[in-house]
This record gives C-alpha cells, sequence and structure tokens, in this order.
C-alpha cells in the first residue's frame, strides 16, 4: 500500500463554531473549503472540519500541534488552556487546550536541548 495523502477528519456538533475556532483562534491557514466542510493546513498534514456528529468530542482522539513559542501560544488561547504548560518526564514542553467541542489539542514546544532537535549524525 502507498499512501499519499492523508488528514483528520473532525465532526462536529457545531461545525461553524469548530471552524471559526481552528481558523480565528488557532490561526489555521485554509487549504480549501467545500460546501459542508474546510480543510486547514496543519504542520505537515491536514485537518478536515466537515459533517455534523450528534455524539460528544471524548479524549480518546487527540491534536497534537507542535509550536515555535509555548509562552505566547499560552497567551493567545488563555481562555482555552485546560492544563498549563509544563515540561514532560519525556522532555517536551506541553499545553492542554480544548476546542469547542471539549476535544483536547495538545500544543508542544520541542525544547533547544531535546534530543528532537539535536543532530545525531557523526
Amino acid at each position: 500500500m502507498e499512501i499519499l495523502s492523508s488528514r483528520v477528519l473532525l465532526r462536529s456538533r457545531d461545525p461553524e463554531r469548530v471552524t471559526a475556532f481552528y481558523r480565528d483562534v488557532l490561526g489555521l491557514a485554509v487549504y480549501r473549503e467545500f460546501p459542508g466542510g474546510t480543510v486547514f493546513f496543519l504542520g505537515q498534514g491536514l485537518l478536515e472540519v466537515s459533517g455534523t456528529s450528534t455524539g460528544q468530542a471524548t479524549d480518546a482522539t487527540q491534536l497534537w500541534l507542535q509550536v515555535r513559542d509555548l509562552r505566547r501560544a499560552a497567551e493567545d488561547l488563555a481562555e482555552h488552556v485546560v492544563r498549563p504548560a509544563r515540561r514532560e518526564p519525556w522532555g517536551l514542553d506541553e499545553l492542554w487546550v480544548a476546542d469547542p467541542d471539549g476535544r483536547p489539542i495538545v500544543l508542544v514546544e520541542v525544547p533547544a536541548d531535546h534530543p528532537l532537535r539535536r543532530d545525531v549524525r557523526d
């Protein structure tokens, strides 16, 4: 199997409100819009908000988004924070926010001294 493209699909009880959150609050750039949905650039992936759901969002699905400046993200998203930023045992700095449906979003900053940032080539 050869995967050519992928995206995360979100269904919401209130798609317009969730779309506005990802566009206006998180500031994601729009990749494309179509009747009933919007697809956003999500770093190296895509996030599509389309359709509706009658179920509650749960923490069974979470978004993990790497950001350049976690302190700035915390300031910009203060009203959406569900857990303040802190350094995790695995060495990443994480801030947890939620979208309007309550869906968890983990915002991550990789510290300069973290192994993910070091060049391990000889």
